[in-house]
């Protein structure tokens, strides 16, 4: 709800747009004449005042202060800041008036003049005349209280935008974490592809889809959990090195690492295997920790990470007995229920074995691993899509980079054995019908690709949750308009 202060506010301003209308002034013209941006004019601020070159420059106004006959402000466009100076000698009383009684903070400006120092130094534009761009009707909110709730702030995120330039600077952060990443899949020789987001059936990952009607098709689609499948069938199809950055959805809950709504990148490499797929994951995140962090250190949570050392490899099945004292080689459904009873870990029912040894994992193993690190040897239950450990058949050829207790990442040598992979389907499919909501549903489609023959080859996807644990924040806050409850439902 608006306070008194802000409808007065409103209503002050609505009178002035109005008063500019009657004057004659357009509030929102369809063009600007702006010659420079901020950041050009004082990069070139020596050669334009010496042979004082009109300028014209076009931004908000974020600063106004009055002294008799001058009026200083400052102006900011996405470049920066610079001060402006308007004199009433210098652009008539007629327009200094208008410009005193109709101006406000907030309001989008067109000025021209000429560069100069003031008396302090200080990089000034003198106006010889101003024309108003957009009348900003509501007052900015750090003029009546700044703007605190953070509710509020992620609900109305251009507000926090124009109040802390240090969100703007993570959505910058943020394009050159993505651009890193593509331009280092294409160096590697990858193709980019763009797969559909509307699946006939939804998989390669353990979560519950949104489901959508198509009209003109009647019938129903699901919103893609994963690129992992689509991009599968291309090397079916001959290609040998593809990759997706694309969008995801889940129909899961929301915490500081998950969103229902959240881009992901998943790269396929035929003839290539996990140890390969490994040393190429820890070179591309070294190369995104320098691209957006400036360095090879960052901090989450209050921990140091250290990403410039040679990634260890971390056995699960040694590290999951090193922590609970359960040996997954011989480990009853029932043992692993009492250690996660024991454990406090709240476990749904119907949920699968992989899925019961993973939450114990994620209690026990995953918070003790702080700095950068491949987790490898998961159990087979863990994944229906990851080839089988030639030498273990209880465990497949996955790995997941972990740092400060995150998963970051995961990729696997990919199943390639269409008897293999119709089993599991199966074997997930009994899971669903017996209540799991996440479990695998069967992809008839993609066995038969199989059926084709799919070279051996590695997967991997990660997703902007790196990003978000790069920059020590939740996933949310690093997400432009991340999704709300409405603010009705907040009013109750």
């Amino acid at each position: 709800m608006s306070t008194e202060k802000e409808r007065e506010l409103f209503e002050e301003r609505l009178r002035k747009l109005e008063s500019l209308k009657k004057s004659g002034g357009d509030p929102y013209p369809a063009e600007t004449k702006r010659t420079h941006t901020v950041a050009q004019a004082i990069e070139k601020f020596g050669a334009l005042e010496k042979t004082k070159k009109s300028v014209t420059l076009a931004g908000r106004i974020r600063g106004l202060r009055g002294h008799g006959a001058l009026i200083f402000g400052t102006l900011e466009d996405a470049s920066g800041r610079l001060q402006f100076l308007l004199k009433k000698d210098e652009i008539g009383e007629k327009d200094f008036e208008q410009f005193t009684s109709l101006f406000d903070l907030g309001d989008f400006l067109e000025v021209t003049g000429t560069l100069m120092q003031t008396q302090r130094g200080e990089k000034t534009l003198l106006a010889s005349s101003s024309r108003m761009l957009a009348k900003s009707l509501r007052a900015l909110p750090d003029q009546w209280h700044g703007l605190k709730d953070k509710e509020l702030l992620l609900r109305k995120r251009y507000l926090d935008m124009l109040s802390n330039p240090e969100t703007r600077e993570l959505f910058v952060k943020k394009s050159i974490f993505w651009q890193t990443v593509r331009k280092f899949m294409i160096d590697e020789g990858f193709l980019e592809v763009w797969t559909p987001v509307l699946e006939n059936i939804p998989g390669g990952a353990d979560a519950e889809p949104f489901v959508t009607h198509h009209k003109a098709l009647d019938r129903d689609f699901y919103l893609r959990i994963s690129l992992e499948l689509p991009l599968k069938r291309l090397l079916v199809g001959g290609y040998e090195k593809v990759f997706e950055i694309g969008r995801l959805f889940r129909n899961e809950g929301i915490d500081r690492d998950h969103l229902q709504e959240y881009d992901d990148m998943e790269f396929y490499w035929a003839f290539s295997d996990d140890e390969k797929g490994m040393e190429l994951v820890e070179e591309l995140y070294k190369q995104i920790v320098k691209a957006v962090a400036g360095g090879m250190e960052t901090e989450y949570e209050g921990k140091k990470i250290n990403w410039s050392e040679k990634w260890p490899r971390v056995d699960y099945f040694e590290a999951f007995e090193k922590e609970t004292g359960v040996d997954l080689n011989t480990a009853s459904d029932k043992e692993l229920l009492k250690t996660a009873e024991k454990l406090k870990i709240e476990i749904p029912k119907h949920i699968g074995r992989g899925r019961l040894i993973d939450a114990i994992y994620k209690k026990t193993v995953r918070p003790k691993l702080i700095q950068p690190c491949f987790v490898v040897g998961h159990p087979l239950e863990s994944s229906p899509l990851a080839k089988k450990n030639p030498k273990d058949q209880r465990r497949i050829l996955r790995f997941q980079p972990v740092a400060g207790g995150a998963e970051l990442g995961n990729g696997f040598a990919e199943l390639n054995d269409p008897l293999d992979q119709k089993n599991r389907f199966e074997e997930q499919m009994k899971m669903k019908a017996a209540g799991d909501k996440e479990a695998h549903m069967m992809d008839a489609d993609y066995v038969e690709a199989l059926e084709y023959g799919m070279p051996p080859a590695v997967g991997y996807g990660m997703s902007e949750r790196l990003f978000a644990f790069l920059m020590n924040r939740s996933i949310r806050e690093t997400v432009i308009f991340p999704p709300m409850r409405s603010e009705k439902h907040d009013e109750k």
